[in-house]
């Protein structure tokens, strides 16, 4: 015995209405479905597209900087199958030089006489370019910032006898002159943390650490490096904190 089936509820609703498209009808009894063509697609917002409130914003060039953009150059990333075209962004400065790579189809505009520099994209449409307008335009206005002003950052030490000392350690040099972060931080023994070239390290407080440099990437990469020892509990909010960072406390278990 054969199965039957019943039609679709848009099937059925289709022959209903093509019945009654010889007879015009009154636009509010049209049902939404065939007010819509079958090429157009229904977006999720009603609001328009806008382009990145980051990329579009112009960046002020300080007295003393330039940008320049190198030639288009292959290069294949560890996790991409494909090698895309990049061209290096060179910041120079007062405090140094900066540079980092770009996809092709970053556009920069340059206006020497208001000190002014504009980042665009060729497709506004295309998503993985929206996305990787903001994030160059940010690499590149932290470059900007670290050859003309610097970078810096604050590591707080909270808990008993914990403290901090910036040493010379012989024999363990990667490079000439390099210094060491030594931390108490409760173990039975004492931290040494190398310190990256380009990054000055102090301790105005026993408790406080100043990283300070040109690149805001390795000051970041240090500062989570050195937290990694003793991450914020959140019991007693002990632990290292970098920058205004704070842990919302937890009551203790009672059994």
């Amino acid at each position: 015995m054969a199965a039957s089936f019943a039609p679709s509820r848009s099937k059925a609703l289709g022959r209903i209405f093509a019945a009654s498209s010889a007879s015009s009808l009154p636009e509010f009894l049209v049902p939404a479905w065939r007010t819509i063509s079958a090429n157009q697609s229904r977006l999720f917002s009603a609001t328009s597209r806008c382009p990145s409130k980051l990329g579009r914003t112009p960046i002020t060039i300080p007295q003393g900087v330039t940008v320049t953009k190198g030639d288009l150059v292959a290069k294949q990333g560890s996790r991409d199958w494909k090698a895309t075209l990049m061209s290096k962004l060179t910041v120079n400065g007062p405090l140094g030089q900066l540079s980092f790579d770009a996809p092709e189809y970053i556009l920069l505009e340059q206006d020497l006489e208001n000190k002014l520099i504009k980042m665009n994209i060729e497709d506004v449409e295309n998503e993985t370019q929206k996305e990787m307008w903001g994030t160059s335009w940010k690499y590149l206005s932290n470059c900007i910032t670290g050859v003309s002003e610097g970078h810096s950052a604050i590591l707080r030490l909270v808990g008993v006898g914990y403290r901090a000392t910036v040493q010379e350690r012989r024999g363990k040099q990667s490079f000439h002159g390099q210094q060491h972060l030594i931390l108490k931080l409760g173990f039975t023994h004492t931290i040494e943390e190398p310190i990256p070239a380009g990054l000055k390290v102090t301790t105005p407080q026993p408790t406080r650490i100043l990283i300070e440099g040109t690149d805001k990437v390795e000051i970041m990469s240090f500062a989570g490096r050195v937290k990694q020892w003793r991450k914020p509990e959140p019991y007693k909010g002990k632990g290292i904190f970098i920058n205004d960072e704070t842990i919302k406390l937890k009551s203790k278990k009672i059994s």
